[in-house]
């Protein structure tokens, strides 16, 4: 199984572009008066990159020191600013209430349904009254879904995608709702594209979600 600090030095998830729900979820943001952002599972630091651009105070923790250190060195290159920390998404190094809004991009899903829980409570507990977490995960309806060695329902280690041997666990909205269930939910939207792949049609598929600390 490979480790994330080994896909990271293979030049695998070294994106530089944000992702559009992310620009979207920043202008929200701002509306709200928002500062204190947190990006869990922050990778080499894209969306760190523009939403300190766009003015906010930004965090960032990611499993990888490899990855992290790419971040830095892209921040630095831009004049930016933000704290980093190494760190598993399941222990948070930061006090109840610190953040005004949370982002994880394709992250928490990487693991079981206990680590996920348990990373989902981390967001709230982090979260101020009122704060903000945009969330992704996979949806059962992906065609990656299946592949791979079965740990739990709904949990692989997939044998297909540039991340192969990485746990993933894919949700239907039932079980989001339900995990989410301390959150009110101001969005949830299921994303699909295909794409040819080995000369046959696929289908990406992922659940895109807004929820509130209440």
């Amino acid at each position: 199984m490979p480790t994330w600090d080994e896909l990271f030095k293979q030049g695998e998830f070294q994106q530089r572009e944000p992702q559009p729900l992310v620009v979207e979820f920043a202008q929200l943001l701002k509306e709200r008066g928002a500062r204190r952002v947190l990006d869990l599972g922050c990778g080499t630091g894209r969306h760190l990159v523009s939403l300190a651009k766009e003015g906010f105070d930004v965090y960032g923790v990611d499993i990888s020191e490899t990855a992290l250190a790419y971040a830095r060195q892209w921040l630095n290159q831009e004049g930016l600013a933000a704290e980093l920390k190494q760190s598993d998404m399941t222990a948070l190094a930061y006090p109840d209430g610190f953040f005004d809004a949370v982002i994880s991009i394709f992250v928490i899903h990487h693991g079981t349904v206990e680590s996920m829980t348990k990373a989902i409570a981390e967001i709230y507990r982090v979260l101020k009254a009122g704060g903000l977490a945009l969330l992704t995960f996979p949806s059962t309806r992906s065609y990656r879904y299946g592949h791979g060695q079965e740990i739990e329902p709904g949990t692989f280690i997939p044998d297909i995608g540039p991340d192969a041997g990485i746990l993933h666990h894919y949700s239907d909205r039932e079980e989001l709702e339900d995990l989410l269930k301390r959150f009110t939910i101001l969005k949830i939207e299921l994303v699909e594209r295909t794409e040819k792949i080995d000369n046959q049609e696929r289908r990406h598929s992922h659940w895109e979600v807004v929820a509130e600390k209440r």
